[in-house]
């Protein structure tokens, strides 16, 4: 080390970065380019994969050339990687990253604000509060609240959780904690509601019994009638109600619970409602919006992710608090920050972490970019492709439909031979098999990909659609990739004829 200049390994000229930086921008450019005519993923076992990527060595005592293993390593993601950005990529819900936010990640990390403290990061601060408020804006929730960006929907959840648990706490509970001679505490939602929820009991104190699982409609929409029954039931023997939470958008079938009627019970009942719209809280945007789910703007917090339905890349989910009280009561172990005389947002007191990444800057040039119209216009395009392929499957004969909401089809393979005697316990366990079989099949061939839901008993495909790159022939094409591998497999597993014709309609 010489005394006027450090020499770090780590270090690189500017116009070493500068060439590195370009090519790396033309490889990407050139991956994104040729990305629909590859498969959606290749069929490799972990260990090819790490062989692959040459994952088995030791840790290497010497330094490398980082052009050439920038190079390298973008190569051999772009050959062994799931491409969740392909059009035919209709497995979890997982957008495509929008090209403005790769950007933003890019020039977000170059400045690596630590986003917790205003002081460490004043442009960045300025830039996720105003993310915040639009995010408020676009779904029709109060631009007066409060909120943080955060890794995901479970994140969101927890955070809003959190400060429902010391809002609604009838002792000092930050301070003296749960149990002992305190009520027990009880929390509703219903039996679609995603698992986060057993993991924010778990880790906040009210063990998962805390959980009420309230039963579903024929639509798999809370039962608002039987929820509240369990409150009552709960309250006559001394149980703390402490918060509703409704779905908007359920990752199975895009389900949304009659919002506006838990809305009214909560209300009536002095209970906190959450919405958890890690989903289909976007969905409210669009011009066409189920009217129960326009009824999020009345929850008292509600989660959102816009690396789902805002195209965001991952990470970024987005926590909203209608009073932003609520998040300093919940979090701030200090008073108000002041700059310049100025009340200025420090966000380590509205949420868990201290040092948190530039998340928002992704989000809010991509709001820039598209615009609130924008954005309504590509989610009521992704709602209305899904409602194509429902009517695509209705069409195919070996192909039975089940359910479209928001952008979730969900439907299965039933070979002709066996569809009239469809619904016998017989024909469907063997239809249960041959739908997972045929899950598996779609998943490592790279033709499509979808993801599965089980629905009343019954183990169905499930295709979500939060992708700007699909197109109606994406999801034209589906029906008939399912059929003709579907009768592949069905092959497969009864190659004898099993359940013939005859058999099948006993």
């Amino acid at each position: 080390m010489s005394g006027r200049r450090r020499d770090a390994p780590i270090e690189m000229s500017a116009e070493t970065f500068r060439t590195i930086g370009h090519a790396l921008v033309d490889r990407i450019a050139e991956i994104l380019a040729t990305m629909p005519a590859g498969p959606v993923t290749r069929d490799e076992s972990p260990s090819a994969v790490r062989a692959a990527l040459g994952l088995d060595g030791p840790l290497p005592e010497h330094g490398a050339d980082p052009a050439a293993l920038v190079r390298d390593a973008a190569d051999r993601l772009a050959a062994h990687s799931l491409v969740n950005g392909h059009p035919r990529f209709f497995g979890y819900i997982t957008a495509p990253p929008a090209p403005i936010g790769i950007l933003g990640d890019f020039l977000g990390a170059a400045m690596n604000p630590n986003v917790g403290a205003w002081i460490l990061s004043p442009a960045a601060t300025e830039i996720e509060t105003q993310t915040v408020r639009w995010i408020a804006q676009l779904i029709g929730f109060p631009e007066t609240a409060g909120g943080l960006l955060v890794s995901g929907g479970n994140m969101a959840n927890f955070v809003c959780v959190l400060a429902a648990r010391t809002a609604g706490a009838t002792w000092n509970v930050r301070g003296e904690g749960l149990g002992g001679d305190r009520p027990r505490i009880a929390i509703y939602a219903s039996a679609e509601t995603h698992t986060w929820i057993q993991k924010a009991a778990d880790l906040f104190g009210f063990g998962t019994d805390a959980i009420r699982w309230i039963e579903t409609d024929a639509d798999l929409r809370m039962d608002v009638a039987a929820l509240e029954g369990r409150i009552a039931a709960d309250r006559a023997l001394g149980v703390l109600p402490l918060l509703v939470v409704g779905t908007a958008g359920s990752v199975s079938t895009g389900a949304i619970d009659p919002l506006p009627a838990i809305a009214d019970l909560c209300e009536a009942q002095g209970l906190w409602f959450h919405v958890d719209g890690a989903y289909g809280g976007f969905g409210a945007a669009a011009a066409d919006a189920p009217a129960d789910l326009r009824a999020l703007s009345r929850a008292d917090s509600v989660a959102v992710d816009p690396h789902k339905w805002l195209y965001a890349p991952l990470e970024a989910g987005c926590a909203l608090v209608r009073d932003p009280a609520r998040l300093r009561a919940a979090f701030a172990y200090h008073p108000p920050y002041y700059h310049f005389e100025e009340e200025a947002t420090n966000f380590v007191d509205f949420g868990p972490q201290n040092s948190r990444g530039f998340r928002a800057l992704k989000v809010w040039l991509a709001l820039r970019q598209a615009g609130a119209s924008g954005y309504r216009r590509m989610i009521g395009d992704d709602i209305a492709l899904a409602r194509a392929l429902a009517e695509a499957v209705r069409r195919t004969p070996e192909l039975e439909w089940l359910t479209t909401s928001l952008s979730i089809t969900t439907f299965r393979f039933v070979p002709a031979a066996l569809a009239p005697s469809a619904g016998r316990d017989d024909i469907e366990a063997y239809l249960n098999k041959l739908n997972a079989a045929l899950l598996d099949r779609l998943q490592r061939g790279g033709e499509a990909f979808v993801s599965n839901a089980v629905i009343r008993g019954r183990y169905v495909l499930r295709a979500c659609i939060v992708n700007f790159h699909t197109a109606a022939s994406d999801v034209e094409a589906l029906p008939d990739i399912v059929v003709r591998t579907g009768r592949a497999v069905d092959q497969a597993l009864r190659p004898a004829g099993e359940f013939s014709s005859a058999d099948a309609r006993r």
